[in-house]
């Protein structure tokens, strides 16, 4: 089993900036990607970042250029850089893990949510 832990969220102006963390847990030797899907109130969740034991990552097209999703290995950590906040990033953020290559929308594990806020 893995445990995911976030932290980070919150309320921020339009144009502001966040960082979320997901700090993992448990068997993370058998995780092969990690990333960042959101949900926001009446859509479907959506993967916003994703990264492999690799390090290949992927950016869904809305964020690109202003998110960036980085890890620090020695503190089995994920992180997500937020900048240039937009009103429509507001969602509430989960942080997930799986044992396949390509993080997948059923992914094995799943962090709690962490709300963000961008007002406009």
């Amino acid at each position: 089993q893995v445990q995911l832990v976030e932290s980070g969220g919150g309320l921020v102006q339009a144009g502001g900036s966040l960082r979320l963390s997901c700090t993992a847990s448990g068997s993370i030797f058998s995780i092969n990607s990690m990333g960042w899907y959101r949900q926001a109130p009446g859509k479907q969740r959506e993967l916003v970042a994703s990264i492999t034991v690799g390090g290949n990552i992927n950016y869904a097209d809305s964020v690109k250029g202003r998110f960036t999703i980085s890890r620090d290995n020695a503190k089995n950590t994920l992180y997500l850089q937020m900048n240039s906040l937009k009103p429509e990033d507001t969602a509430v953020y989960f942080c997930a893990a799986d044992k396949t290559y390509r993080l997948r929308i059923a992914a094995d594990y799943w962090g709690q949510g962490t709300q963000v806020t961008v007002s406009s």
